[in-house]
């Protein structure tokens, strides 16, 4: 079982920078996704266990994806956020160090709780 604990996020303006974090029990693959409401569950950034990241098309040049090994810990540093930015963003963790299905949440087998992310035009 692997645990995962999210900080971060809340209101921010548009162009301005927010980080979020995701502390897990032990090392392995893991993901970040947002859902904004009434929309499905996206994929946003993903990272190895060695620390290989992986991002979506609208992530990519604006946020970074990182994690520090001592700490268990993945990151998301998010840059030039815009409205449509808006959404809960979960982390999420595969058992494994690498998963050639990152853009698909159903294949990850443990969440954060989520967290709000607000960014206002």
């Amino acid at each position: 079982q692997v645990q995962l604990v999210q900080s971060g996020g809340g209101l921010v303006q548009a162009g301005g920078s927010l980080s979020l974090s995701c502390a897990a029990s032990r090392r392995i693959f893991m993901g970040w996704f947002r859902q904004a409401p009434e929309k499905e569950r996206e994929f946003v950034a993903a990272i190895t266990g060695s620390g290989d990241p992986y991002y979506a098309d609208s992530a990519k040049g604006r946020f970074t994806i990182s994690r520090d090994n001592a700490k268990n810990t993945v990151y998301l540093q998010m840059s030039s956020l815009k409205p449509e930015d808006t959404a809960v963003y979960y982390c999420a963790a595969k058992a494994v160090d690498y998963y050639s299905g990152y853009v698909t949440a159903r294949g990850y087998d443990y969440w954060g709780q989520g967290t709000q992310v607000t960014v206002s035009s």
